[in-house]
């Protein structure tokens, strides 16, 4: 008989957390939002969203919203920060046709879009500041960037429930960076009531954004130390068996630079990867040792696991949990250049959304990625895209 395959939804529900973990990446976000509609539409129901920057933004649209309206609020944010903050936005229609003409015409269109991002803001979002930060000496710390972030808590407070990300269950946690420590903190919401103002602080990327102050503390942006929240996730989850669908805007791997404009392009993708496979190889390793302490106790009498010191030691870092790490990442277009992270074009965003989309629809449609680790390490990591590489290698 016919191996019957299970839905992603019943396959996911057999992991104790399922956690959605998002990158900083500004425009590039749209594909985050992507991801998750079609998380959405397969009935995969998160325990778990950690999000830095752009992440920690759709991180709050997400957790601020119920289930059924988080599509639409998430395409209702996105729709107003892709219009130009002074001015019209172009009509949709006339720009999704001129970026259907040829790489030329969907890079003239991607510089527009980046100049007037630049000049007069993005709506919603942020505007420049005037007087110019530039032209003081001195400022109040909050007010020390080149754009006024103040029109982004309006659109956080009109689209999130903020009573909701803090309530509901849904474990949120999005970083950011100590200004004057230095140090990266997690904001929690089983820690703290999570407010707007620690979504901001978490995207406030200098010099463009102030700071955002937090009981007295100014915080930036925690793409500054870490772009990828993974290992927050793992580390809280130790003792579950996780799934983590980890979605990254930032490729480690690439081709050598043969232009000054792709050495940019170059330092951009290296910078913010944040070397999540190095995130993973680390607790894959870590979760082989727990595994194989578990074993190794089981194999010790009970009397002596209790009465020996070292044994009940080892039992608080024994484990038999397992990991699975479901990757997607954002692969760059031919023609998009260094300015692709603030790029808030219509055409262009709905491009990345349904990027992602299509990417976590492939995804979905392989069982086993979903499928709990039954190797060594009780750990496992999936990327759709790699695993199409090495098999049209074959």
């Amino acid at each position: 008989m016919p191996k019957t395959e299970i839905h992603p939804s019943a396959a996911a529900r057999a992991y104790e957390a399922r956690a959605l973990v998002l990158q900083g990446g500004g425009a590039l976000g749209a594909y985050q939002a992507g991801v998750y509609e079609g998380l959405n539409e397969a009935g995969i129901e998160l325990t778990d969203l950690a999000g830095i920057s752009i992440g920690a933004l759709n991180a709050a649209i997400i957790a601020g919203n119920p289930a059924e309206r988080r599509v639409e609020r998430l395409h209702a944010f996105w729709n107003t920060i892709c219009q130009p903050y002074i001015g019209p936005a172009a009509n949709p229609m006339v720009e999704h046709s001129l970026f259907q003409i040829n790489d030329l015409a969907r890079q003239f269109l991607g510089a527009v879009h980046a100049g007037s991002a630049l000049m007069v803001g993005q709506k919603g979002f942020f505007r420049p500041r005037f007087p110019p930060a530039a032209l003081a000496a001195a400022l109040d710390p909050a007010s020390v960037g080149h754009y006024d972030t103040r029109p982004l808590k309006d659109t956080l407070e009109s689209l999130c429930d903020f009573d909701r990300i803090n309530d509901s269950g849904l474990h949120v946690s999005v970083g950011a960076v100590n200004v004057r420590t230095g140090n990266f903190v997690y904001f929690d919401n089983r820690r703290t009531r999570l407010q707007p103002e620690h979504f901001m602080a978490s995207g406030a990327l200098p010099p463009a954004f102030p700071a955002i102050e937090i009981d007295g503390e100014y915080y930036w942006d925690g793409g500054l130390v870490s772009n990828t929240p993974l290992s927050r996730v793992l580390e809280q989850n130790l003792a579950r068996d996780t799934l983590v669908f980890q979605v990254d805007l930032w490729s480690a791997r690439g081709p050598v630079p043969r232009s000054l404009s792709e050495v940019g392009d170059r330092i951009q993708d290296i910078r913010y990867s944040s070397r999540t496979r190095m995130v993973t190889d680390q607790m894959q390793t870590y979760r082989k040792m727990q595994r194989l302490l578990r074993e190794v106790l089981d194999r010790v009498p009970a009397k002596q696991r209790t009465g020996d010191a070292a044994c009940r030691q080892a039992a608080e870092l024994a484990c038999g949990k397992r990991s699975n790490i479901i990757h997607l990442i954002y692969r760059d277009k031919p023609y998009e250049q260094h300015f692709r992270d603030y790029q808030f074009g219509l055409a262009t965003m709905r491009e990345h959304w349904a990027t992602g989309l299509q990417d976590i629809r492939n995804t979905l449609a392989h069982p086993r990625y979903l499928a709990m680790p039954d190797n060594v390490a009780g750990f496992v990591t999936h990327d759709v895209h790699r695993d199409e590489i090495e098999e049209g290698m074959k």
